[in-house]
């Protein structure tokens, strides 16, 4: 299984990061894993409506660049289905089983993603109803796919 996690921004904390890189080391033995950071935006402070929209347009095009036409693309997103550890491992593992090697997980920039990105993804899952920053949802989502890999291959780890 190929998969990308295609997000906007830049890490600069250095505990996110190693974080993020143990994760990513484990779970090569599972999958081909890539991490492809766009810039974000450069926006002011106070944004119209409309501002808002262009710059996650941009974000948007830059996001969908990345991402082939037949990649499953799963939308981080706090409208996203709230699912379990356990349901995203069976999501991922029905979707291995019907042929869908190339999956794409997309976290958006501050101001969330475009409806472009949103029309795009086949999934759109949502880990709560709080707002995390993007770059603290990196490593949770590699920590959580990194679950699936071990709650599907039946390995300790999931509690």
């Amino acid at each position: 299984m190929n998969i990308s996690i295609v997000t906007i921004g830049k890490l600069k904390e250095k505990y996110l990061k190693q974080g993020i890189d143990e994760y990513l080391k484990r779970l090569s033995a599972y999958a081909k894993i890539e991490v492809i950071e766009l810039p974000d935006e450069k926006a002011p402070e106070n944004l119209s409506e409309t501002e808002m929209e262009q710059v996650k347009e941009k974000e948007g095009e830059r996001i969908l660049s990345k991402i082939s036409d037949d990649t499953h693309v799963i939308a981080l997103a706090i409208e996203g289905k709230m699912k379990s550890s356990e349901q995203l491992a069976k999501d991922l593992d029905q979707l291995a089983t019907y042929g869908k090697s190339k999956i794409a997980f997309v976290i958006g920039g501050s101001l969330g993603l475009s409806h472009t990105v949103m029309k795009r993804a086949n999934d759109k899952l949502s880990f709560s109803k709080m707002t995390f920053p993007h770059q603290l949802m990196r490593l949770i989502l590699v920590e959580q796919v990194y679950r699936a890999f071990r709650i599907n291959r039946g390995e300790p780890y999931h509690k």
